[in-house]
């Protein structure tokens, strides 16, 4: 699964403010516009660690997977622990193959399924830009997984079920900008990798494509076109606006999304931003998502959810939960909110979150952890309340889900 972290934005501010559309345009060098490219693909969540004096795209980043940690490589030109040896023949390959140098298969973790459409010609500019990278010498052992899983051999059968190779095919009835957004979002953007539901393999459920997923105790949520969960109610200005400052009039972006939108999507063109707007409006993938029967306002866990809501967070949310945009979420009438997964909402409450902070929107105002001073019940109540209030409508958060989510904040 992708790994979000931490990058230098002085790096990729570099030229990235100029337009690499998907063929390039000519304007531009090609080094600048693979620039461009790695940080619309975020190549960096996997392949910079945060780690202090870290080197970047010189790998050791731990990702975690459902059966064991993967290290994101060492992708500089360094020959003997990067990718100095490899062609871009090998790239290409392990890009729209998911298959690297020497003919080692590579995990699902790095997301060749999305990659496959990416055109040579972007491969290309990337491959280029990388050559252009300081050759760190840091070796990293990628594979840590437990056995069976470390057996590379496995990954023929994991490919045969879960692997579609091929690049983007656009659509002719649709808008130049639509096909734009679908080449990003199903493919260098790789979306559905934290946004699509997982198999049993780790392999993505394409049927289910951008419903929404628990990755690293967070819910990346749905983002089809469905009006209770998904971004049925947002409009263009809103996703553009999100995906630029990481805020609009319903949600802050937080957890593993806040640092995709500071590394990456708050870099990328106007045109592209838009781009990708057109095509979330318009994707074709609807999650089926319905609005339940909210809970009746006289049920115990709503009552005592209202009182906790009166006094711990009403202050800033505002008691009609209408929140202060800009600084504080909306609450009412939200899909996040009503989720089918409380996952971020529990782990914001346990653990606090401060907003992303982008050049267009510096300030990020922080909330603060309750896990002190909130039970479990407490948390699921005034969680429950707030799902079911104002037009919202979703099932009760449990207190067993609540400590399970405190259990693996502590680990």
């Amino acid at each position: 699964m992708k790994k979000l972290r931490s990058f230098s934005l002085a790096l990729l501010a570099l030229g990235v403010s100029t337009l690499a559309q998907a063929g390039g345009n000519g304007d531009y060098s090609q080094v600048e516009r693979g620039r461009y490219l790695a940080v619309l693909g975020d190549c960096a969540a996997c392949h910079t660690s945060s780690v202090e004096g870290s080197k970047p795209f010189a790998g050791g980043v731990a990702l975690q997977t459902p059966f064991g940690v993967l290290m994101g490589a060492n992708i500089t030109p360094d020959p003997d622990t990067g990718i100095g040896k490899w062609t871009f023949d090998d790239f290409q390959r392990a890009m729209s193959e998911g298959v690297g140098h020497d003919g080692i298969r590579l995990y699902g973790a790095m997301p060749f399924t999305a990659y496959t459409k990416v055109t040579k010609a972007d491969n290309r500019a990337i491959w280029e830009y990388l050559q252009t990278l300081q050759p760190v010498h840091n070796a990293v052992q990628t594979n840590q997984l437990p056995f069976p899983f470390n057996l590379r051999t496995s990954l023929i059968a994991w490919n045969w079920i879960n692997f579609d190779q091929g690049a983007f095919i656009p659509d002719l009835k649709k808008s130049a900008d639509w096909n734009r957004g679908a080449y990003i979002v199903e493919g260098l953007g790789h979306c559905g990798t934290c946004h699509t539901p997982k198999n049993l393999l780790g392999g993505d459920k394409n049927s289910e494509f951008l419903r929404g997923a628990v990755v690293e105790g967070w819910m990346a949520p749905d983002i089809t076109v469905n009006n209770h969960t998904g971004l049925g109610k947002w409009t263009i200005e809103d996703i553009t606006a999100y995906l630029k400052t990481g805020s609009n009039r319903f949600d802050m972006a937080s957890g593993p999304m806040a640092e995709e939108v500071k590394n990456s999507s708050n870099l990328w063109t106007d045109a592209d931003l838009k781009a990708v707007a057109v095509y979330l409006k318009d994707s074709g993938h609807d999650s089926g998502a319905k609005a339940p029967e909210p809970i009746k306002t006289n049920d115990s866990s709503m009552i005592a959810g209202k009182a906790i809501y009166a006094d711990r967070c009403s202050a800033c949310h505002t008691p009609n939960g209408a929140g202060q945009e800009g600084l504080f979420p909306r609450l009412a009438n939200s899909p996040l909110i009503v989720s089918d997964n409380a996952t971020s909402l529990i782990h914001v409450v346990l653990a606090g979150s401060r907003p992303v902070d982008t050049q267009a929107a510096p300030t990020a105002p922080g909330m603060p952890s309750f896990a002190g001073s909130m039970s479990d019940a407490d948390v699921a109540n005034v969680l429950t309340y707030i799902r079911n209030s104002w037009g919202n409508s979703a099932a009760a958060v449990s207190s067993s889900d609540v400590k399970s989510m405190r259990k693996n904040l502590r680990e």
